[in-house]
């Protein structure tokens, strides 16, 4: 196996085994192998979040077919990068790993940061993830190999890079950012926080009008995320490819299942916003509801990075259990007896409820919590209005075992037919060859 020698911008020289793999082994039943860079703003390795998960799974089988370089932002811990590079190396994919990482969301200089950024027209959550070393790689990467398209992942800080310049570009839209702000406008009671996040919510808006309006494509995860960038920013004919699951992975927790029947589980990143209020709607508002009538109901919540103020709260908490950046999702997926999803803010569609069902595991949601799924609301899942609702679905769907296994089975078949990762990279590849066909 050869070595390729990788420099990255801090000045270190990297040696990076290239893929063994000759290119023509990677196409056995299509004509054309594209050269695509994707960007992103992480590693993606090991996939801790939902936005990692869904890049990951769309690109490990188009690396099989195509030569594809994924490029991001440094990172703190050169052992997670040598540990990705390793990954992507034994998956054909060569990593470009540029610039310093992004400063710590904590502490004087962070406000500082937060409070200059009040005169730039650009949110802070862009400024904050940008790095010009990045920029500069996919301009070098443009400028110096015949790529065929660049694909920019969540964060859009680099999606206007190649703008203007005829590269051929595609905007992922994991979320569409600009409603979760305004989600977020709509839900903070704290008058100064509201003023901040409607400054944020006017710039991110023009920001992301801007970002995909200048893509030669954009992709959303669902087809009401489409009608939105259709309808607000003008995006003409936006592709549809849908979050997905590895069916074969989760359906181990549906064979093993020995629920708890008075547990109930919630699960997701813990450093995001929009799940920390989900979070603190549970404890505050539903979870007494439930305990009122079900004393022995108890809540496990897991989820990376949990705030230190989450953790103080918690252990104050009774009947409520913290597990906190867990290997492996799927025991606590198969001893649960139903999983809460309280969202009120959010966009996209959330991978958590395909994880859940694919586990065998019932899900009481509430409608912002399951949008962007083509689930029928009492057939494969309920969905609620409120916490009152919410609280009485839990209980409900405890009391009842037989009726909640009857939804999840429903809901599986849902899953089988449209929400695997292969057919859904499937529909990402076809997205790719018609771009790239273009002039």
């Amino acid at each position: 196996m050869q070595l390729a020698s990788v420099r990255n911008a801090r000045g270190s020289t990297r040696l990076q085994p290239t893929s063994s793999i000759p290119v023509n082994a990677r196409s056995p039943h299509r004509s054309r192998v594209l050269k695509v860079v994707i960007v992103n703003e992480g590693l993606g390795y090991p996939p801790k979040g939902g936005n990692w998960l869904r890049t990951i799974n769309l690109m490990l089988p188009l690396a099989r077919r195509h030569e594809i370089t994924y490029v991001c932002r440094g990172v703190r811990d050169e052992q997670a990068e040598q540990i990705a590079g390793s990954f992507y190396t034994e998956h054909g994919i060569r990593l470009r790993v540029c610039g310093e990482p992004p400063a710590d969301k904590k502490g004087p200089a962070f406000y500082a940061r937060v409070a200059a950024n009040l005169g730039s027209p650009l949110p802070y959550s862009i400024t904050s993830h940008r790095s010009e070393d990045v920029r500069r790689e996919i301009r070098r990467l443009a400028n110096s190999e015949d790529i065929d398209l660049f694909q920019f992942e969540a964060s859009l800080g680099y999606a206007d890079t190649l703008t203007g310049t005829g590269a051929r570009t595609i905007v992922m839209a994991h979320n569409v950012e600009t409603l979760i702000w305004e989600r977020l406008y709509q839900t903070e009671p704290q008058r100064l926080k509201r003023w901040f996040i409607g400054d944020q919510l006017r710039k991110y808006e023009r920001y992301e009008r801007a970002v995909m309006q200048g893509a030669s494509r954009v992709i959303a995860v669902s087809r009401e995320d489409a009608a939105l960038l259709r309808e607000r920013f003008g995006v003409s004919d936006p592709a549809v490819v849908d979050n997905g699951v590895d069916v074969r992975y989760f359906a181990a927790a549906a064979t093993t299942r020995r629920p708890d029947p008075k547990q109930i589980l919630f699960l997701g990143s813990l450093d995001w916003r929009p799940n920390l209020d989900a979070v603190d709607v549970l404890l505050a508002r539903v979870m007494p509801q439930v305990l009122a009538v079900e004393p022995d109901a108890h809540l496990a919540i897991v989820g990376r990075n949990p705030p230190p103020a989450l953790i103080r709260r918690l252990r104050r908490e009774p009947n409520v259990e913290l597990h906190a950046d867990v290997e492996d999702v799927r025991p606590y997926l198969a001893q649960s007896a139903v999983m809460a999803v309280p969202l009120r803010i959010g966009g996209g569609s959330r991978l958590k409820i395909l994880e859940a069902i694919a586990s065998g595991l019932p899900v009481v949601t509430s409608r912002i919590g399951c949008e962007g799924l083509i689930f029928e609301p009492g057939r494969d899942l309920c969905v609620v209005e409120g916490e009152d609702q919410m609280a009485a679905a839990l209980v409900g769907t405890m009391r009842n075992p037989a009726r909640a296994e009857e939804m999840v089975k429903s809901g599986r078949t849902v899953i089988d037919a449209h929400y695997d990762w292969s057919r859904l990279a499937d529909r990402l590849e076809q997205v790719w060859l018609d771009l790239a066909s273009r002039p």
